[in-house]
């Protein structure tokens, strides 16, 4: 059954010393607003981390496959999909659109989470995800570095040749020439918030159910606990999830699950609830403690709740003060 409350929720990415989001068009440098230096992290590479983590935390469970995989043709998927709903490929009319679309939904994490356009080849339609993440902000601006770095080895030719040439053309060459130097971009540090929505709405066209969302914040707190790469230096979802959930204030049932979906107050509202900044003493941040975080759980509008999940494999705290076993509570003076 598809979830029935309206959600936003929040967190905050930490990077030291790596490259959080490359700009290919800016020579990989770590992507900034130019007008406040501020850094961001794009939608999309949070939603890949997420999928990355699903793909690999449940592999064999049905109805949690990825459909966006890394070096993948996605239209060998949503043929899948239109065969086992009994769809004909070329099938275009509306009925047979609106089987391939539930079945990709029924088999896909991805696609019942975030939606996605399943017209690139055999048409499955579109479909709009109950789950949007927004740009991650930098709280800070950052200052992208590239610097130099040795490589005490080189690649002098790309062509196609046995061992023997390779070794006979290593022979030739001084021990000087056998050297070469690359590039590295990154920032030392930037604290990142991300902010998301969740539509009880769209959740009822792809059928985003309640084990569904807790995947979701599950993979989130542990998305780059499973992605470190050299590029990425040390990046964290710092604890704890912040969540709102819409639960409505009508006594009528009836009208009351109506707000529970529609939702009881703006979501930028409830984020600016929370508040980050830098400590008076600190000039430059270098670690999450640099900062002081605070939550007005006393302000939180009729109808809406607050939650707190610092381990993604337990249940979320409803309405209490922020744990003081998390992250942002440790940063408290």
């Amino acid at each position: 059954m598809a979830i029935e409350n309206r959600y936003e929720f929040m967190f905050y990415i930490q990077c030291v010393n790596g490259n959080p989001n490359g700009d290919p068009d800016m020579g990989n440098l770590p992507r900034v607003d130019p007008q406040d230096m501020r850094g961001y992290i794009t939608d999309a590479a949070i939603k890949r981390r997420i999928r990355n983590y699903v793909q690999e935390a449940y592999p064999e469970d049905n109805g949690m496959a990825i459909i966006m995989q890394n070096a993948t043709n996605i239209n060998k998927f949503i043929a899948k999909a239109k065969s086992l709903a009994g769809v004909d490929m070329g099938a275009k009319d509306k009925e047979s659109l609106y089987k391939s679309r539930r079945k990709a939904c029924e088999m896909y994490y991805d696609v019942r989470t975030f939606g996605g356009v399943l017209s690139t080849g055999p048409n499955a339609g579109q479909v709009r995800g109950p789950v949007q993440i927004a740009f991650a902000k930098s709280v800070d601006p950052i200052l992208p570095l590239d610097i130099s770095v040795t490589r005490v080895c080189m690649a002098d030719s790309d062509e196609d040749k046995g061992y023997d040439y390779y070794e006979k053309r290593e022979k030739e060459m001084e021990a000087d020439k056998l050297r070469t130097f690359g590039r590295k971009q990154f920032i030392s540090y930037g604290l990142y918030e991300a902010r998301g929505f969740i539509s009880a709405n769209f959740a009822m066209e792809t059928g985003f159910d309640d084990k569904d969302l807790k995947i979701l914040f599950e993979a989130i707190l542990n998305m780059y606990e499973h992605d470190r790469s050299s590029s990425k230096g040390e990046m964290s979802v710092l604890t704890p999830l912040i969540i709102f959930k819409h639960v409505g204030t009508d006594t009528d049932e009836k009208q009351r699950k109506r707000q529970c979906k529609l939702g009881c107050a703006p979501a930028h509202k409830l984020f600016e609830l929370v508040h980050v900044s830098r400590k008076d003493n600190i000039e430059f941040a270098r670690n999450y403690t640099d900062y002081t975080f605070t939550v007005e759980t006393d302000k939180v509008p009729k109808g809406v709740e607050i939650g707190f999940l610092t381990n993604p494999y337990e249940e979320i705290v409803w309405n209490q003060p922020i744990p003081d076993d998390c992250d942002l509570y440790k940063s408290k003076d």
